[in-house]
């Protein structure tokens, strides 16, 4: 691995970044986006306390990286590469800095656009937009993802693939043929299987890209590229499959532009759902009704332009939100009384930054 900073540099400012960090309220929090076109992933330090973010390390990744995920204990991270040879890199997070080392590299089956891990820890989905396939990798005891054991092939443009929180059904969004796939998973061999009815097929050219389900268990929320709606659906855990019960815009008003929606995600709680759109540049702030799962529009927070990819910290107080064509972070705070976001900091990123991940240090 390589970094941006020497060795003593690196070990300089990890050291006297957590160290005034320490006296915050709050465990310090460390941040990892995915810069595409300069290859690498930044690490920052973001203090939740003062609203602040820097730098702490740049790491080098060798290839367009873009799709990453946390381990379920915040102990690893993977990074997907989606320009030759396909692979995905395993790095271990250092507890106490949340500095990253590279651990291993495997090879995907194809460019990936998204990827998770199972709620155990042991398995990694992945799910190809141009191959149309998703892929099921074993994840070894020291956390390194190896090659895919399974491979299985989507309808068109499969996007990003969602394991639920009982680790028993999975959802693969398919944006060219308008439907989510649905499987149940078998935890103990990595088998997937589809459940019945095999998919939820949506409307003609909404273009289904991601998926979030509610902490309540019943609910989720999917939002589609093509035409820039969320879609409130209803989650049935014991069959494993999702049905549409009402849809809303999430473009602002009076846009014209061709509608191109990107990301969404919830506060931890479930109170709040945020929705991203990379042609207006703006964030949809929506307030949920928990018990119905009804959103309610709060309105639209200019953000970066292209944002692609945000997430929110996991105390729920945060939201990061990162443009591939500004190539920068803007630091929302978001008041829980509202579900309003406040820009608090900025910060310059590599080229195309497109994935954000969030971890408080232990």
């Amino acid at each position: 691995m390589t970094t941006s900073f020497s060795r003593w540099a690196l070990s300089a400012v990890l050291g006297s970044t957590l160290m005034a960090m320490q006296g915050c309220a709050t465990r310090p929090a460390v941040a990892y986006v995915s810069n595409a076109d300069s290859k690498d992933i930044s690490v920052l330090a973001l203090d939740r306390d003062k609203g602040t973010v820097k730098a702490i390390q740049t790491v080098e990744t060798g290839g367009m990286v873009m799709p990453l995920a946390l381990s379920p204990d915040k102990r690893m991270l993977y990074a997907a590469l989606r320009s030759e040879p396909f692979s995905v890199a395993s790095f271990s997070i250092d507890s106490s800095t949340g500095s990253l080392k590279r651990v291993g590299t495997a090879p995907l089956p194809d460019s990936m656009a998204n990827i998770m891990t199972d709620r155990t820890g042991r398995w990694l989905f992945a799910a190809s937009y141009g191959g149309n396939k998703i892929s099921v990798s074993p994840i070894g005891a020291d956390g390194v993802a190896g090659a895919a054991v399974s491979v299985l092939p989507t309808g068109k443009n499969a996007h990003a693939a969602i394991i639920d929180a009982a680790n028993k059904n999975l959802f693969v969004t398919n944006l060219g043929s308008d439907q989510v796939l649905q499987y149940s998973f078998d935890a103990a061999s990595g088998k997937l299987t589809p459940n019945t009815p095999p998919a939820l097929a949506t409307r003609p050219g909404a273009g289904p890209r991601h998926l979030v389900l509610h902490p309540n268990g019943r609910h989720g929320y999917l939002l589609h590229e093509l035409d820039a709606t969320v879609d409130l659906v209803s989650y049935d855990p014991q069959r494993g499959t999702l049905s549409v019960l009402k849809t809303w815009p999430t473009l602002p008003a009076g846009f014209t532009g061709k509608p191109w929606a990107a990301d969404l995600h919830l506060t931890p709680d479930g109170r709040y759902l945020y929705t991203s759109e990379r042609n207006s540049h703006t964030l949809a702030m929506w307030a949920v009704d928990t018990t119905s799962g009804e959103l309610k529009l709060i309105g639209h927070q200019p953000t970066e332009k292209q944002p692609r990819g945000f997430q929110i910290d996991p105390s729920g107080q945060w939201l990061l939100a990162v443009g591939q064509t500004s190539h920068a972070m803007t630091a929302y705070k978001i008041d829980p009384a509202t579900g309003k976001l406040a820009a608090q900091a900025s910060l310059p990123l590599g080229k195309n930054p497109n994935w954000v991940e969030i971890i408080e240090l232990r």
